[in-house]
């Protein structure tokens, strides 16, 4: 049986990897959209591409669902997505909250952090950064998000609970979350 530790360290490089490949390999991959039949359940191959926000080159093809559709996001909002890759969902959240949001991404994988981070200076938005962190221990200040996504990253966290239990902290009282996750 492998540690949370050791569990850890194998998606961070798993995840490091994936964030140099092309959209293309990682759909094809476990962990990409592609790899379920689409004849009866249709959840892991939803489309962004017509989302306000959508940006191609943050589309590592990874997500199993639509978080922010279901978020309620409002202009102004200070949104935090957990497991934020290259930056997909944040630019979508932007696109919501827009300009007078802040929109705060989180990946413990520093070749995903960089990734985003080229993404949204090349798309010039000031109101998106993307910090390098554990969401078990999310690196943002209590009380913070008036809403927070997730997409398809819990499943890979070994301690649910504390990423839970720091949802709540970060969150501002009548704050909420959105995540999209495989299950079973």
């Amino acid at each position: 049986m492998q540690t949370e530790q050791e569990l850890k360290e194998i998606v961070r490089q798993k995840y490091s990897e994936i964030a140099l490949q092309e959209k293309e390999t990682n759909a094809a991959s476990c962990c990409g959209s592609t790899c379920c039949s689409t004849e009866v359940y249709n959840i892991m191959s939803d489309d962004y591409t017509q989302l306000n926000g959508y940006n191609p080159d943050a589309d590592l093809g990874l997500g199993c669902g639509l978080p922010t559709q279901f978020a309620k996001i409002k202009k102004g909002n200070t949104v935090i997505d957990l497991g934020s890759g290259a930056g997909n969902d944040c630019f979508i959240a932007r696109a919501e909250a827009g300009e007078e949001g802040k929109i705060i991404g989180i990946d413990f994988t520093l070749a995903m952090i960089d990734k985003a981070r080229a993404n949204a200076e090349k798309l010039g938005y000031n109101n998106v950064e993307f910090r390098q962190g554990d969401i078990e221990n999310i690196p943002v200040t209590a009380n913070t998000a008036d809403v927070i996504v997730s997409n398809c990253v819990l499943n890979l966290v070994p301690n649910k609970d504390a990423v839970i239990k720091d949802i709540y902290r970060v969150l501002k009282p009548g704050g909420h979350f959105s995540i999209s996750d495989v299950v079973l």
